[in-house]
């Protein structure tokens, strides 16, 4: 079944470009725009590309400090103030840093503006998923907030339940911190743990502020976690709480560096695993959220292999498209990337792996480290939405 879905775009999302050797090289988005194109994506019935505008001022202070973006504009003329994070080598300061940032945000808030629609709609946000950035901070390649600006115009025009899924191998700490004490957000970050990974943060005990008890929700993996477990996770800490909460919009940040060729990070996803989050998001969008579901990219810095691989599946799924795992990736886009890199390309949208779900209510092997993490997980947070920690499915 097809479904419309929202992409804003715009070539100039590409100038959110930190420099050469940055992780968050501005290609990965190319290639995906490619690859879609190439697999015939566009021409899917209901997915529509739209312009992705600068966000004012007046929008991005949905979130942000005034003085912070303030000192992102004098940042964008040379200016770094590295007390907010600017300047860093995690984020260098580059010309038109402000502009390049603002229009991520607006290309997301673009695509909240589809999804909270009379007539229900799904969007996908590429370029964005810059959820480490703080309302008066940068952190960890993200400059504005586009996820947490988005859900805050959410709420500002009516919505008065949003679930934040975030699947990223790095911790949701900026939107969980924006949201952390307001009982209509619900944010759930599934990660490697903050013992191995920046930023650092996203244990089982941090559950949200005095009034917001369980409405942070973070399942912190071993590294090393794979597919069928990390797909247990999701499920396991997601599925019982969106019954629950029975959100009027699901809002997930899609980041690929789970993969298990991301040169950052330490967890073993495929993309066939990513895939399969993807349809699980789906499922519950339409089961819970009326249809109305936001998915944005984020990490990824496997830019070649996987990321355009990864994001051309979330679309596909995200418009009800059968876009089989074996389908062969088009000759002339590896013909491309094939000048970019010397190393392997996968020639098929899969790994060729077959992850499988066993769901939490199954069972529970009290030795098995994602098990022992997931129960942790749900005994902090599971009772203070009033779901039993053992049986809620």
């Amino acid at each position: 079944m097809a479904f419309p879905v929202t992409v804003p775009w715009s070539d100039d999302l590409l100038s959110y470009d930190f420099g050469p050797g940055h992780p968050m090289a501005p290609i990965r988005l190319r290639l995906t725009l490619d690859l879609i194109e190439a697999l015939g994506l566009w021409e899917i019935p209901g997915v529509c590309m739209v312009g992705a505008e600068v966000a004012s001022d007046e929008e991005l202070a949905l979130v942000h400090e005034t003085d912070y973006v303030a000192a992102v504009r004098a940042a964008s003329t040379g200016t770094p103030d590295r007390a907010r994070g600017l300047g860093t080598t995690d984020d260098p300061i580059f010309a038109g840093m402000h502009e390049a940032s603002a229009r991520i945000a607006g290309a997301t808030l673009a695509a909240a503006r589809a999804v909270w629609q009379d007539v229900p709609r799904q969007a996908v946000s590429l370029a964005g998923g810059m959820h480490h950035a703080m309302p008066g901070r940068a952190g960890g390649f993200c400059i504005y907030n586009d996820v947490a600006v988005a859900i805050a115009w959410l709420l500002e025009h009516g919505c008065e339940r949003v679930l934040y899924l975030d699947v990223d191998a790095h911790h949701g700490d900026g939107v969980e911190r924006t949201f952390w004490d307001d009982p209509r957000v619900v944010t759930i970050s599934i990660h490697q743990s903050g013992q191995t990974l920046f930023p650092g943060t996203g244990f089982a005990q941090d559950i949200g502020g005095p009034n917001a008890r369980g409405s942070a929700i973070n399942l912190a993996l071993p590294e090393g976690t794979g597919d069928n477990a990390w797909l247990r996770g999701i499920e396991a800490v997601t599925a019982p709480v969106l019954a629950e909460f029975a959100p009027q919009v699901i809002v997930s940040q899609h980041g690929c560096d789970t993969h298990h060729r991301d040169p950052l990070t330490g967890m073993d996803i495929s993309v066939d695993g990513q895939r399969m989050a993807a349809q699980m998001v789906q499922h519950w969008a339409h089961r819970h959220g009326g249809g109305r579901w936001l998915a944005t990219g984020g990490g990824g810095y496997d830019v070649i292999s996987t990321v355009p691989r990864s994001w051309a599946h979330l679309l596909a799924v995200s418009a009800g498209a059968h876009l089989p795992v074996e389908t062969l990736v088009p000759e002339g886009w590896l013909r491309r990337v094939r000048t970019l890199t010397d190393g392997e390309i996968p020639v098929t949208m899969s790994d060729g792996r077959a992850p499988q779900l066993r769901s939490w209510v199954d069972g529970f092997d009290p030795a098995d480290p994602v098990d022992q993490a997931i129960a942790a997980t749900r005994r902090a947070a599971f009772p203070w939405r009033g779901l039993d920690p053992l049986t809620a499915e």
